[in-house]
């Protein structure tokens, strides 16, 4: 394991959280390889070779040979379970599952104006069959990825947005493929929760960056800023700046998951983020430029093309509210990173990688 990903889960293990509930558990974990969930599959591994807790992961895939060169470094990776599914189908499962936590998704807007129909299918055909395969097993815990996008236009005088808050959402705008798929996915959970009882907990997510994201072909702006400081360019912007987000590093962010899995209420959503990083966007291009001033990195502006695909969210441009993270805090967790330095983890983890 790479000495800042061992950093960053040694900062996961010491939040509160009785982490000694997944010993002789088995976690069900899709979309293994992505962004935010391959640091799920670091934490386990974790779990069980520093800590000697025996935790065992099923990960469900669309391709196991690139699960595998994604966690090649990983002891005992040949050992785990690995499904090769797009979740279109019931899964097939041998062994008995605990824990389910459904991060499967295409969540980048690349794919929402080109392959639509892909971006909704595993939110709502997938999560369906998850569910059902959660019913049948009547697992401990079952935690949905969804995001902040279901709040839809919303007009807050606080600025930040609540779990019980919601606006309007035009089901015709092709951005909303996953907006939309992402709110039948919550009432999906929670209609099995009412019906079955089943223990769905669903965790709202908001902008995330971690090491492990894929500069070279995730075109969101946290990512391309990234690239730009990796490469040594000048910094590319292709909007006005002016929307703002709150940015959470993906420490953080997973010590959130793991709370909401655990300890949030069943049949209830928290939003994970990290409401004290909330800047613009060129806010953001310009404290990423300022990390590295030997460097000589300047912001500059550019038209984006259109053989980009890059679907705006029309709902966040210049938006001034944030997802309110005060449920969350008050089962015990707290954002520590701040835009400073969980971006300079992430720098320096990816400049050792080239």
């Amino acid at each position: 394991m790479h000495p800042l990903i061992k950093r960053d889960m040694e900062d996961i293990y010491s939040r509160r959280v009785d982490w000694d509930i997944f010993d002789g558990k088995n976690v069900l974990l899709t979309g293994a390889y992505g962004m935010l969930a391959s640091y799920i599959v670091y934490f386990l591994f974790y779990l069980k070779k520093e800590k000697n807790i025996d935790v065992t992961l099923t990960a469900v895939v669309r391709n196991k040979d690139k699960f595998y060169k994604k966690f090649r470094d990983l002891d005992s990776i040949d050992k785990c379970t690995v499904i090769e599914s797009d979740l279109s189908q019931k899964l097939e499962i041998s062994t008995a599952v605990d824990y389910i936590i459904h991060a499967a998704s295409l969540a980048s807007p690349q794919y929402y104006s080109v392959c639509p129909v892909d971006v909704l299918q595993p939110n709502t055909i997938g999560n369906y069959n998850l569910l059902q395969l959660a019913k049948e097993q009547q697992v401990k815990g079952y935690l949905l990825f969804s995001t902040g996008d279901v709040y839809g236009a919303v007009n807050v005088e606080s600025g930040l947005i609540g779990e019980e808050t919601f606006g309007a959402m035009n089901t015709l705008d092709i951005h909303n493929c996953y907006s939309e798929s992402k709110r039948m996915a919550e009432t999906m959970c929670k209609a099995f929760q009412v019906q079955y009882n089943l223990p769905i907990k669903i965790a709202r997510i908001a902008h995330t960056y971690a090491p492990t994201m894929d500069i070279e072909n995730d075109p969101r702006v946290f990512a391309s800023f990234v690239k730009n400081i990796v490469n040594r360019q000048d910094i590319v912007m292709k909007s006005s700046g002016a929307g703002k987000r709150s940015f959470c590093y993906i420490t953080d962010a997973v010590a959130g998951y793991f709370t909401v899995l655990l300890d949030g209420k069943a049949g209830e959503a928290y939003n994970v983020c990290n409401t004290s990083q909330y800047v613009s966007i060129r806010q953001l291009a310009e404290c990423l430029a300022n990390l590295y001033p030997d460097r000589h990195i300047h912001v500059v502006q550019k038209e984006r093309s259109a053989e980009e695909h890059y679907t705006e969210n029309v709902l966040l441009l210049g938006s001034e509210s944030t997802p309110d993270n005060a449920k969350l805090k008050n089962l015990g967790w707290e954002a520590k990173v701040s835009i400073r330095d969980g971006f300079d983890r992430v720098v320096r983890y990816l400049e050792r990688e080239k």
